[in-house]
């Protein structure tokens, strides 16, 4: 899979308490599904593919919080594009965790 952009997101819903880690929970749940690579960190993920495909994915992160119960969201976002191609993921991190 050729990968053009790198993005982490950070998603903050206006949930009270623990419900915070349902609904990012959700999220992450739903990224997984996606099949694209990722990455979860305690603070965000960061999902790696095609540029057009991971805006639509940062779009549908936003409604999930919304449909699990959040009133709004704040998320935090990182893109890196390049056209001819980023880092993955595993090339960033592999030393730091392998």
């Amino acid at each position: 899979m050729f990968v053009n952009a790198s993005v982490a997101i950070q998603v903050l819903p206006d949930v009270e308490g623990e419900d915070i880690i349902r609904v990012v929970d959700e999220v992450i749940s739903y990224i997984k599904s996606t099949k694209l690579p990722m990455f979860v960190g305690p603070f965000e993920t960061t999902i790696e593919g095609d540029y057009d495909a991971l805006m639509d994915v940062l779009k549908n992160c936003q409604l999930i919080c919304i449909k699990a119960g959040a009133p709004s969201v704040m998320s935090y976002v990182k893109i890196a594009y390049n056209p001819k191609g980023v880092w993955s993921i595993e090339k960033k991190v592999k030393k730091h965790h392998g």
